[in-house]
């Protein structure tokens, strides 16, 4: 046993290589080359990966013992700050941007969690993950109560927080890891926070790495496997959503490669088959609505005004010690030295205007999915009966429509943070207003051309298509209602 484990250690530093031998004369691309490549170079790939590591434990455990600054002092002067202003001005932003764009490739190149969640597994117990682990629902799951329970306790503003959040997450993709890995990263296949998240915008990625299958087939056999960190089956590879683009793969049997595809194309392939109801309760409920509600509560005035109304009912039902503030800081914000410090009624408000948010978003565009559904149904012939049997299967797959507005009001949230540290510095930001409004219109025409072509295909009357699509499209207006409500009305 100890043998195995050795072995498998040693693969994971010095993985086999692919041989040219037998490869088509045809001249490969800049971006075969550069799969090849990162094939190639495992070695430094590593090595970044633990660079990455070694700067993320910084940034994340050294500012956690630090007194926190009580007067203005620049982000570029406290580590506190400069690590905050990091993290969340532009770690997060950017990953974000760079799931659009080339996929996962954070994931499989830069993850300090994902390298350390791999490097547990090669030296575990290698036991067989249960089945629990691998419920389709933990994304969901892990993205909405890490988010809410990070307003709770401030993970923007505070490192402490962050190191729980964050610290928290890493331990505990190392513990699975090292239990249930088998050499492969099964926390960044089911439990990862951020898993569902990079999964539905690294569909939009215009580049992928794409399988022949005609060339698989008829490639001479290899006599070793791909080191597939996901566990996916390569051979039979579709879209980009698992895949961490580490290269790998890339060569093998002449039949993977780093390519270009139409940003389109993922998401238009997905039907009624291939939908699964967990990707759109996680775009509709929580990229799109608690997302939305976490970054927009600290400024609304709504907020506000359902604190003082639960305030005024608890005091006139002689309920005070939901005014007490003496929560331990990781239940809730409490930072006497800086007068931050959040009541069980603050806890409360937020929980109920981030659900409310959320409620309220996810519910008009399910009310917009039955209906475009029950529109888009040839077999309902009586529009008025089916809508007293309220009877229709939900059309699912039109949901992913909506992954550039969710990229776009996640980017809008995080970069709010990043402009508010920027105008704290005194700095003239100049066209930030045009910039968001550009980004939520570019959003939208995206979102709404790709539901256009996923309702073209309905045989239906054009008629039905055209209110099919006004239906769903109307009701994803209430995202932009609540992002021009923040940054030009509050």
């Amino acid at each position: 046993m100890n043998e195995a484990k050795n072995n498998i250690a040693i693969t994971f530093i010095d993985e086999p290589q692919f041989s040219n031998a037998g490869k088509s004369a045809v001249k490969t691309t800049v971006l075969q080359r550069l799969g090849d490549l990162m094939q190639a170079k495992r070695g430094a790939i590593q090595k970044i990966q633990w660079f990455v590591v070694l700067f993320y434990f910084t940034l994340l455990i050294w500012p956690a013992f630090l007194p926190l600054p009580k007067d203005y002092v620049h982000f570029y002067d406290n580590l506190i700050l400069l690590a905050q202003f990091i993290f969340w001005g532009i770690w997060w932003p950017f990953v974000m941007v760079s799931m659009v764009l080339i996929g996962r490739v954070w994931c499989g190149v830069f993850c300090p969690e994902g390298a350390l969640s791999e490097w547990s597994s090669r030296r575990g117990l290698a036991k067989l993950a249960p089945r629990w682990l691998r419920w389709g629902g933990w994304p969901f799951v892990a993205f909405v109560t890490t988010t809410i329970y990070g307003q709770l306790i401030s993970v923007y503003e505070y490192p402490k927080a962050a190191l729980l959040i964050l610290g928290g997450s890493t331990v505990a993709a190392m513990v699975v890891g090292f239990i249930y890995g088998r050499g492969k990263r099964v926390w960044c296949r089911h439990l990862c926070p951020a898993n569902g998240v990079f999964s539905l915008l690294s569909r939009l990625a215009p580049v992928h790495f794409d399988v022949e299958t005609n060339k698989w087939k008829n490639a001479q056999r290899l006599n070793y496997a791909i080191d597939c960190p996901p566990m996916l089956n390569v051979r039979n590879k579709v879209g980009n959503s698992d895949c961490h683009m580490c290269g790998r793969c890339s060569g093998y049997r002449d039949a993977v490669s780093l390519a270009v595809r139409s940003p389109n194309q993922e998401v238009l392939a997905i039907d009624d088959k291939t939908a699964n109801p967990w990707d759109i309760a996680l775009l509709f409920f929580g990229l799109l609505g608690v997302a939305t509600g976490a970054f927009q509560w600290s400024a609304s005035p709504w907020f506000v005004q359902l604190k003082q109304t639960l305030a005024e009912w608890f005091i006139n039902h002689d309920y005070y010690g939901v005014l007490d503030s003496n929560a331990p800081w990781w239940l809730l914000t409490h930072y006497p030295d800086t007068n931050d410090v959040f009541s069980y009624l603050d806890g409360l408000s937020i929980l109920l205007y981030i659900f409310t948010t959320a409620l309220a978003i996810s519910a008009m565009l399910m009310c917009g999915l039955w209906l475009a559904s029950l529109l888009l149904n040839k077999t309902t012939n009586n529009i008025a009966l089916a809508l007293k049997t309220v009877k229709t299967p939900l059309l699912w797959h039109l949901g992913y429509a909506f992954i550039p507005l969710a990229g776009a009001s996640l980017f809008l949230g995080l970069s709010s943070l990043t402009f508010a540290m920027l105008k704290a510095e005194h700095l003239n930001l100049i066209g930030i207003a045009p910039f968001r409004l550009l980004l939520l219109v570019l959003a939208y025409v995206w979102s709404g051309y790709l539901l256009m072509k996923k309702i073209t295909v309905y045989k239906v009357s054009l008629a039905r298509k055209v209110l099919a699509f006004s239906a769903l499209f109307s009701t994803s207006l209430i995202v932009a209602f609540s992002w021009v409500e923040m940054f030009f009305v509050w």
